[in-house]
């Protein structure tokens, strides 16, 4: 074979090692995190250290600062407190999912210990968090959202993993006084389901705005 083809050949095969290589490392799988589904949100909100109203105010790499406008269990002094997310394996959910300016009720667990490799200081924003600051879970129903005075989520009885499913928004106050103790799964649960006459009036207003354009 001349040198000419054989150096062709050559450089075709590295190309092609090359590009299998990209190619399996683009399909490597991510760090996954790896847990069970804990429960939804009114299973959870009594395991953790704070359950609180929240507003986004922004965030850099996997952390959130948010102001603390009410707390529905548990202490914190603090106005603004920041929590950490989705990073390496760790079972939370990305801070994507909590654009600045919306408002959340969120189960959050205070962090009270370093973790070994938990902070590179060549990647600062990525972390597993400082002490004192808060993790917010991803292996159950830890967080709602608000909108206006209700919230919406995977609140009581909804399926595992699910995060918005389907049901009527419920009164932040109803919610309040779950977690107070003064009404019980069952309220929330009644609260929180589609009711059948309002979704066929729904449903009827539609066609008739269809057959009148």
């Amino acid at each position: 074979m001349p040198v000419l083809s054989w150096q062709r050949t050559l450089g075709k095969f590295a190309c092609t090692a090359l590009g299998l290589l990209a190619a399996l490392a683009q399909a490597a799988p991510e760090e996954e995190c790896s847990c069970l589904w804990q429960g939804s949100f009114a299973e959870v909100q009594a395991q953790v250290d704070l359950v609180a109203a929240v507003t986004v105010l922004g965030g850099k790499g996997n952390s959130l600062d948010v102001t603390v406008d009410r707390i529905l269990r548990g202490r914190e002094f603090k106005e603004e407190v920041r929590l950490w997310l989705k990073a390496r394996d760790y079972c939370r959910p990305e801070a994507k999912e909590f654009p600045v300016g919306t408002r959340w009720v969120l189960a959050l667990y205070r962090i009270t210990e370093e973790v070994p490799g938990g902070f590179n200081p060549d990647t600062p924003n990525l972390s597993y968090g400082r002490i004192d600051d808060y993790r917010l879970s991803s292996c159950g129903g830890y967080w709602l959202e608000i909108q206006e005075d209700r919230v919406t989520g995977n609140l009581v009885d909804a399926p595992r993993w699910e995060r918005a499913p389907k049901m009527t928004p419920v009164l932040l106050e109803l919610l309040a006084a779950y977690i107070r103790g003064e009404v019980d799964s069952e309220a929330l649960l009644e609260a929180s389901r589609e009711d059948p006459a309002l979704r066929e009036l729904m449903l009827d207003t539609r066609e008739f705005l269809r057959q009148i354009r």
